[in-house]
């Protein structure tokens, strides 16, 4: 096989020519298995060259691997920019009018939402689906049966694990083991959480955030919207700054000959308790509609990391200081609340709601699975809290005609251990992500990370389904979950879930390369 030659895109894709860099080896070295078993077979005089033997989970022939470059490199043409982190824009015109993406502020200019459509990544994401398969039937429920049963008896498992493999072009399962058992999910609840978002509010949704005047008392609000991207750093000027709000804000009282003030700042979008029910941990800042950096304490823009004690104060008193640059005296900013009276100065707004779930689900990140779980409880008349954001997923996903019988949400990150997902449902969610008739759900598709190359499967299936897989991974003392879809060596995309409880605590990656080899096989079945 000859790999394709990949040298003209260097100028112009830098980011295609690090990921086919990685894949060309890959390829190469499925070609050289598969060459030699070809010439062999037709020095023998044998008919059946074209049947040669199916590889074993962790060899793929080059239609698999030509398969994975498609689903890598070509998802990174179509998707555009990509920030630091390796994450997607889910929109990329506006990335390319914007100049900019990046970290923390990957944003874009608020206004002109234009017309509901899939990310750009969605056409080689669905490559499977519909006409572009040449593939006729789906694969047979009990080879895939008898691929994977022995692979979900490794007791890196636990007892009893659970999945389902459906294919997406006909909404069958194809194979479910304990497939409506409702289990811990961890986080691959974002999952539910980004398809009820999107079902609510619409991919072009944006969260404001807004510096508002009180005209008798030259009080200046800052009112929280609710944007878990907005940022404080110094070198981050773009739409979703405090930066870019604060010179804004700083010129419209200048204006109007103001230049003292009272600083003040308003969270009362969100209602009841701002803590997690797991109590204080790094994973996650409090649930507040106002803050800045997702109260991280160092530059870090992802994972793990000491949170500021009031997210909502620290934002205030770092929006006070940027005033004072400007030219504007405050006081020291405590709790308040905007009066309907109150005059609008200057706002900025956060990327439009596919990005955020695109980069909630790459990161997995749980500050914005809970802020996008407020939102979903505000778009649909629930209570903003932990309660109300539950219900409303569940009703999103109801209206949407999914299996959520052993279901549960009790919170939208994963964290909480009461929350309940089936496989099933998991399965389903994303078929409904893929349903034509459903594009303002494309983006719950398009986030997913890809093996071997971003957010939380960057490092996993070294010697597996690189750049086949995309799958949401989760995890808990305990428990592993893994859920995504990937096009099988006979082209049909399927969307598979594998959860797992009670595995040994102490071998996380035991049972993460259990959950990996299982996917891997999957996608190496060719089982029609």
């Amino acid at each position: 096989m000859v790999v394709p030659e990949l040298r003209p895109w260097r100028a112009a894709k830098p980011h295609v020519v690090r990921l086919a860099d990685a894949v060309r080896p890959r390829l190469a070295r499925a070609a050289a298995v598969t060459k030699p078993q070809l010439a062999r077979l037709a020095r023998a005089g044998k008919p059946q060259v074209a049947k040669v033997a199916r590889p074993k989970t962790w060899q793929y022939t080059a239609g698999a691997a030509t398969a994975g470059l498609a689903l890598t490199a070509g998802v990174v043409t179509a998707a555009g920019p990509w920030d630091s982190s390796g994450q997607r824009t889910a929109e990329r015109e506006r990335a390319v009018a914007l100049g900019r993406a990046g970290g923390t502020d990957h944003g874009s200019a608020p206004g002109a939402p234009g017309r509901t459509r899939p990310a750009p990544s969605a056409g080689p994401v669905l490559t499977g689906l519909g006409g572009v398969s040449t593939v006729k039937s789906a694969p047979d429920g009990k080879a895939l049966a008898d691929a994977l049963r022995p692979l979900l008896r490794d007791p890196a498992l636990g007892p009893r694990p659970a999945a389902a493999v459906m294919d997406v072009t006909t909404g069958r399962r194809l194979f479910g083991s304990g497939a409506g058992t409702g289990l811990t999910p961890a986080s691959t609840t974002k999952i539910a959480t980004a398809v009820a978002a999107l079902s609510a509010m619409g991919p072009d949704h944006r969260l404001t955030t807004r510096a508002a005047l009180e005209p008798d008392t030259k009080e200046v609000v800052l009112v929280g919207g609710g944007d878990p991207t907005l940022t404080a750093r110094e070198n981050a000027a773009g739409p979703a700054s405090l930066r870019t709000l604060a010179a804004r804000t700083a010129a419209a009282l200048a204006d109007r000959g103001v230049r003292e003030v009272t600083l003040s700042y308003d969270t009362t979008l969100y209602a009841g308790d701002e803590k997690h029910p797991i109590g204080d941990n790094p994973n996650l800042a409090l649930v507040s509609p106002l803050m800045a950096d997702e109260g991280r304490t160092n530059d870090s823009a992802s994972g793990p990391v000491e949170r500021v004690e009031d997210p909502a104060a620290d934002a205030a008193r770092r929006f006070g200081k940027l005033l004072t640059s400007y030219g504007i005296t405050t006081t020291a900013p405590g709790p308040s609340k905007a009066t309907t009276r109150a005059e609008t100065l200057a706002a900025v707004s956060s990327p439009p709601l596919s990005a955020l779930v695109e980069r909630m689900l790459t990161n997995s990140d749980n500050d914005i699975a809970e802020a996008l779980a407020r939102q979903t409880a505000i778009a649909t008349g629930e209570r903003a809290d932990f309660a109300g954001a539950g219900q409303a997923i569940g009703s999103r996903l109801r209206e949407l005609g999914l299996p959520l019988e052993g279901a549960a949400f009790k919170d939208g990150s994963g964290l909480d251990r009461a929350d309940r997902l089936t496989p099933d449902l998991l399965t389903a969610l994303l078929a409904k992500a893929a349903d034509p008739s459903h594009p303002e759900l494309r983006p719950a598709l398009t986030g997913l990370p890809v093996a071997g190359f971003t957010g939380t499967l960057a490092t996993r299936y070294s010697d597996g389904a690189s750049g086949v897989v995309r799958a949401k991974t989760g995890t808990l003392s305990g428990v592993h979950t893994l859920a995504g879809t990937l096009v099988d060596e006979d082209g049909r995309l399927l969307a598979f879930a594998f959860m797992a409880s009670g595995t040994d605590p102490g071998e996380p990656t035991a049972s993460q390369q259990a959950l990996d080899r299982i996917a891997t096989a999957l996608a190496a079945c060719g089982c029609g």
